[in-house]
């Protein structure tokens, strides 16, 4: 098959990225250097838990606890000690469960190492994590507040939400 086919897990990842996700040691610090600091713009901010920002045409960069994006990946896990490179993780939303699933079989098949099988997800959407054979893991997820405009801007969660 071409990897263009349109069912099951023949259906060909898209080549972009939607959010790239650092893992940082310290969620307060790193707000204070983008925001206040460089003067970033808050896209959506889950006070304590993640700063999302946006960074270019249809492109989010998220502020995540490390501990807590180690944990995302694998439940339990904690980040490396502040003397290593902290964890990332790249991400593509996708339409719907049925293509999370589709786009995480076809990575297995790929050879990549699902890290996270396909399930419901705390934020409320559905996601997988798997690992590429670099070792860079990725989110594929489906999130209901998800939408990106014709001009590129993403959209997640409500306006209320962002303080």
């Amino acid at each position: 098959m071409d990897g263009h086919g349109q069912s099951g897990h023949d259906v060909a990842m898209e080549q972009r990225i939607d959010i790239v996700t650092l893992g940082v040691h310290d969620l307060a610090a790193a707000r204070k250097f983008y925001v206040e600091g460089l003067g970033w713009d808050i896209a959506l901010e889950v006070p304590g838990d993640i700063v999302f920002v946006q960074v270019n045409h249809g492109l989010l960069l998220a502020f995540f606890g490390a501990d807590d994006l180690a944990s995302d990946v694998a439940p339990g896990s904690t980040a490396p000690p502040r003397n290593a490179p902290p964890p990332m993780s790249l991400a593509q939303v996708v339409a719907d469960e049925t293509e999370v699933i589709a786009v995480c079989e076809r990575a297995r098949d790929a050879g990549a190492t699902v890290l996270k099988e396909p399930q419901a997800a705390d934020f409320g959407g559905f996601h997988c994590y798997f690992a590429d054979p670099s070792g860079f893991h990725w989110e594929v997820s489906t999130n209901p507040g998800w939408s990106v405009g014709a001009d590129g801007r993403v959209t997640i969660g409500s306006a209320s939400e962002t303080a």
